[in-house]
């Protein structure tokens, strides 16, 4: 029997994820749920297997607002899936409040950016050995159009929006990088702006009401599945559409100093 693409979906548990999972799980793939919840995630995984009866679904649970338990979610997937297809990292938060993690960095810095590069590095060999050789990020266009790497060193000093679309920024720059270093290995990394979709993060950041997340799983899933996106690394997608991100995004100096300053940050997990 041929082996099924393996797709490890982050924040899987609700708003957009939950969306993207339901629609994968229609489809011929092995999916790995990832949430912080341990019900939300056993719940996901039920309703998945509810869905098709015939794939395989896997649940994990960890806090992005701990490293440690990053890292260890990550040997896990490494151990039971060799060969890793897919990789969406869609988990994030927004926080209005200054609150800093367990491994003292700014939360939304931590959850939204420092911790799916913890995640991606760790399994870029999986990545390698798969089939699809994918990575998708899911950014925001309110990612921000400059950047104080000094304030990143530090692990980030905002809250609420300043910090949020600083992490987002920081998404694409890692987008870019990434995909610029696994070109030789024919991975493919890009980004995308999801919509403005009805999220607790635009609630609690906006207070406002977006469209359907079936919407922002569509956009996700173009990035995943579609031909633009097979063809193309490094790109910022939009609406189904390859646009040009902030300025900033493509400078290369920045790219590699948020680099360096990520895996000084990470150090003692890689």
């Amino acid at each position: 029997m041929e082996r099924k693409p393996v797709i490890l979906l982050t924040g899987a548990t609700d708003g957009i994820g939950k969306q993207t999972a339901k629609e994968l799980a229609e489809k011929d793939y092995t999916l790995i749920i990832h949430g912080r919840n341990t019900g939300k995630v056993q719940d996901t995984v039920i309703e998945m297997e509810n869905i098709n009866k015939n794939s395989e679904f896997y649940g994990f649970v960890a806090d992005y607002a701990n490293l440690s338990d990053v890292n260890k979610f990550a040997e896990e997937v490494k151990k039971q899936f060799k060969k890793l297809d897919i990789l969406i990292n869609n988990a994030g938060i927004y926080s209005s409040e200054y609150k800093k993690s367990a491994d003292g960095y700014e939360i939304t810095y931590q959850v939204n950016h420092l911790a799916p590069v913890l995640l991606t590095l760790k399994l870029l060999e999986n990545i390698k050995h798969g089939q699809k050789k994918k990575i998708v990020n899911v950014a925001s266009m309110a990612h921000a159009s400059d950047i104080d790497l000094e304030e990143v060193k530090k692990g980030g000093e905002h809250a609420g929006y300043e910090a949020y679309s600083m992490s987002k920024l920081c998404n694409i720059l890692f987008t870019k990088k990434l995909a610029a270093i696994t070109r030789p290995d024919g991975i493919t990394v890009n980004c995308l702006h999801p919509g403005v979709i009805n999220t607790k993060i635009l609630k609690e950041g906006w207070g406002a009401f977006g469209a359907d997340v079936k919407k922002g799983a569509d956009n996700i899933l173009y990035a995943v599945e579609s031909e633009e996106a097979e063809q193309i690394s490094g790109a910022y997608f939009m609406y189904k559409k390859a646009i040009a991100p902030a300025q900033i995004a493509f400078d290369e100096k920045v790219q590699d100093e948020l680099w360096k300053i990520n895996l000084d940050q990470l150090k003692s997990f890689l």
